[in-house]
């Protein structure tokens, strides 16, 4: 599925996603800085017998898809860490995130000497503009997610991010102007019906779901415009400073309204809000960490297991109610996944084909 970018293969990236620069927002190619592939033998040595610097590519992927594993798993469990929170409400748990995250990532940036780095972002306006839309997107996706989930709407978040890629297909169509593909075209009409049968079931449109959706999927299409241009550490930092006035400002306007819960529930409940900058930057770390090893095919796989996992919270943990009307809508949300994902493959499979005849092409020719 190209709506977003081209999908890249895990043999074009290099040892550490630290030697990864990438060529422009067009082609979106991970450019390799050591030795050439046509150069590199078989043993991982050029022709003159220096070391290629590249890690074996089975390496690389088990780590992306360990780290991608990580991401979905820990937002997939997120909705164990707001029971926790009780009874801090969204707007609280929110600006806690933002406030501590700030923290931490500055904590990173020194360890990692990466200030020059952060500091060339903010001063670039079209990367900063573009992370201060992002910070925009992903604070109304956190707000109502949070929302969701505290208020007993856990499994309807689910939903939202079950019917994100749906989503990010419509975006190929209306902003990227693309032609879908037949089965594309075939799960988003399946979507739409499924919403329509959660319309009918929750009596009125699933706002949370769909604002989850849309939310998440332009988030993601920002990010990956300005992807090539900063690595993931230096994103989050610039969108938890765009962000962070109005969280502390949110926060005090709690305190003195005598509505924050941070220091009135005794320290286990000070240290778990503390600890709300970690749990919010380690899986968007790791599934930065993921995007830059894997294809775009299997990050597109792996995405599923957060909606999964909410789900099963949902039911399990939360005891929500699933009627016979919602469960069939569910049902249809899935087969227009399984659609999505039986002509994802279908393309991935195509464009491997195509560029290895290229290649053995481009061999018999040299």
């Amino acid at each position: 599925m190209r709506n977003i970018a081209p999908p890249f293969g895990v043999g074009d990236i290099v040892s550490t996603p630290e030697q990864i620069t990438a060529t422009s927002s067009s082609s979106n190619q991970p450019r390799v800085q050591s030795a050439s592939s046509s150069e590199v033998e078989s043993d991982g040595r050029t022709p003159g017998g220096r070391a290629s610097g590249r890690k074996p590519v089975w390496s690389e992927s088990t780590a992306g898809i360990l780290f991608g594993i990580g991401a979905y798993s820990l937002w997939g469990l997120l909705p164990l860490y707001f029971l926790a929170l009780q009874p801090a409400g969204a707007m609280e748990i929110v600006a806690n995130r933002v406030v501590w995250s700030l923290i931490f990532c500055a904590l990173l940036i020194t360890v990692t000497r990466a200030w020059r780095v952060f500091g060339a972002a903010v001063k670039d306006r079209s990367v900063f503009g573009s992370l201060a839309l992002a910070a925009g997107l992903i604070a109304i996706n956190w707000l109502t997610y949070t929302f969701g989930v505290t208020t007993g709407h856990a499994v309807e978040t689910s939903l939202g991010y079950f019917i994100n890629p749906l989503v990010s297909v419509l975006l190929g169509v209306f902003v990227l102007k693309e032609k879908l593909r037949p089965l594309q075209w075939t799960a988003v009409g399946i979507g739409f019906v499924a919403v329509g049968v959660l319309t009918f079931s929750y009596g009125q449109l699933p706002w949370i779901a769909l604002t989850l959706a849309f939310s998440f999927g332009l988030y993601g299409f920002v990010k990956k415009r300005v992807g090539p241009k900063v690595d993931a550490l230096t994103s989050l930092s610039v969108e938890t400073v765009v962000l962070a006035p109005f969280a502390a400002a949110t926060m005090v306007v709690l305190g003195v309204s005598g509505v924050a819960t941070l220091t009135a529930f005794g320290p286990g409940h000070f240290w778990l809000l503390l600890a709300s900058g970690v749990i919010t930057a380690v899986p968007l770390l790791f599934f930065g960490a993921s995007a830059r090893r894997l294809p775009m095919t299997t990050i597109g796989l792996l995405q599923y297991f957060a909606p999964i996992l909410q789900f099963i919270v949902a039911l399990a943990v939360f005891n929500e109610t699933m009627t016979t009307a919602r469960w069939i809508g569910f049902c249809v949300v899935w087969l227009a996944l399984l659609v999505l994902t039986v002509d994802m493959l279908n393309t991935a499979k195509k464009n491997s084909s195509l560029k290895k005849k290229a290649r053995i092409a481009a061999a018999a020719g040299a």
